[in-house]
């Protein structure tokens, strides 16, 4: 059993050490969701320098032999944003990345909604089907019933691996308590402890129950940045093939989607500290809410709302104005470590829920980066529920939509349901309204 032991150890290890020669040729796969997320899914992956062209062949999930593949190649760009950074290795030895490799991109469009397809990836027109790893992806429904896992703050760090188990595991318990597997995976931020270090990058995507999924997300501060506090969103856009609709320097970075019937705004807190940023960004937001009628518009930004130790306005304050005006349903943030949540907010009073903001951010997931709160001192009329486990939280949530509500309920590392609020749709005088 001991011998095992040292095996599977050596093997982690080796994974962590050598990402690229210990996985196949293919590897830090991940699929992203399209514009329209129901005909379109997005993919990213890396190979190693010289290994020449890209290709992927996908069909159905129903396909058993392939008989309706359909091959097609990756544009490619060599990416060398992550070389030469100070990292860690997992033996706490410090080292500095080599990290140059070509980064293959690849839009699938025309896909039939909610339909499971399956993928391998390859350096050839015509892959082997008996020892290429085959992956899958699903698309969006047209239109409600869905299901989503909420997850953030896993921050993947070397030589902690128990954080990305941690992580996992309570994904693998949000699997169990929705009975099922998720249509896809939503992330609020900081999945890496520093995103600048490539090494972590692979062996999260790598992990069995994140490729499991399609995965939007946001670029959250750590993910944006070096052990040294460099800052860059080039690392959050080279490990992504999100859809480019973003603004300026923030494209594929900053991104929108439709999802069945709602609206996700994506944004990047690292672009708005300035006023200038958060200008740009909220005239984004505008146009996208304007030209995407949706029943259900959700945004989701890493930064808290409110600041879970005892409820000060945090981007609450800078938001509050432009979500009550272009009608947002669902607000979704993180950061804070704190599990916060209001009812819908408009002109800072909760209402009934047919109009205004419900404000939730989520708790930290990898045991080992949660906070501690105090006394309920500022919003109490507002903030409806908080909750932690201190410095070692694990939590995460199930996003379902139905025809009437979104509904969102916060699970414990033990399945235990936490906490839960309903999101009314909207009126179809919302739906139909034209922001000015």
């Amino acid at each position: 059993m001991k011998r095992l032991t040292y095996l599977l150890v050596a093997i982690v290890a080796l994974v962590w050490l050598h990402p690229t020669t210990a996985q196949t040729t293919a590897y830090t796969v991940i699929a992203n969701p399209g514009e329209n997320a129901s005909s379109e899914i997005r993919l990213n992956w890396h190979t190693d320098l010289g290994s020449g062209d890209s290709y992927i062949t996908y069909t159905k999930a129903t396909d058993k032999n392939w008989r309706k593949a359909v091959t097609a190649q990756a544009d490619q760009a060599i990416c060398t944003v992550f070389d030469s950074i100070y990292s860690k290795r997992p033996n706490n030895d410090d080292f500095y990345e080599d990290a140059q490799f070509i980064r293959n991109a690849i839009a699938l469009q025309g896909l039939k909604a909610g339909t499971a397809y399956k993928y391998k990836l390859s350096s050839d027109k015509t892959p082997s089907h008996d020892d290429s790893e085959v992956r899958y992806f699903k698309t969006a429904p047209k239109s409600d019933p869905w299901t989503m896992g909420v997850i953030s703050d896993i921050h993947v760090y070397a030589p902690l691996p128990n954080r990305q188990k941690a992580a996992m595991q309570m994904i693998q318990q949000l699997e169990k308590q929705n009975k099922n597997s998720f249509d896809m995976m939503l992330h609020v931020g900081d999945l890496s402890a520093w995103g600048g270090s490539y090494s972590f990058w692979p062996t999260l995507y790598a992990d069995s129950t994140f490729s499991d999924y399609v995965w939007a997300g946001v670029n959250g501060n750590h993910d944006d940045m070096t052990r040294q506090h460099k800052q860059s969103n080039e690392f959050f856009r080279n490990v992504n093939n999100n859809p480019p609709n973003g603004y300026g320097r923030e494209i594929g970075v900053c991104y929108h989607f439709t999802y069945g019937e709602t609206l996700f705004v994506m944004l990047n807190n690292e672009a708005m500290k300035s006023d200038e940023g958060l200008s740009k960004a909220q005239d984004w937001t505008k146009k996208v809410i304007k030209n995407n009628p949706a029943k259900y518009v959700v945004v989701v930004s890493h930064y808290q709302w409110f600041m879970g130790n005892d409820g000060r306005s945090s981007q609450y304050s800078r938001w509050r104005e432009l979500f009550d005006e272009y009608g947002v349903d669902l607000a979704i943030s993180g950061n804070n470590h704190i599990y916060v949540r209001t009812n819908a907010v408009y002109a800072n009073e909760e209402t009934d829920g047919s109009k205004g903001t419900v404000y939730i951010q989520t708790p930290s997931s990898d045991n080992a980066r949660g906070r501690s709160m105090d006394d309920l001192l500022h919003n109490k009329d507002l903030i409806k529920t908080r909750w932690t486990e201190g410095s070692k939280t694990v939590g995460a949530l199930i996003m379902k939509a139905s025809k009437k509500h979104l509904i969102l309920t916060l699970y414990d590392r033990n399945g235990v349901s936490i906490d839960q609020v309903k999101v009314k749709s909207k009126s179809k005088k919302n739906l139909k309204a034209d922001h000015r």
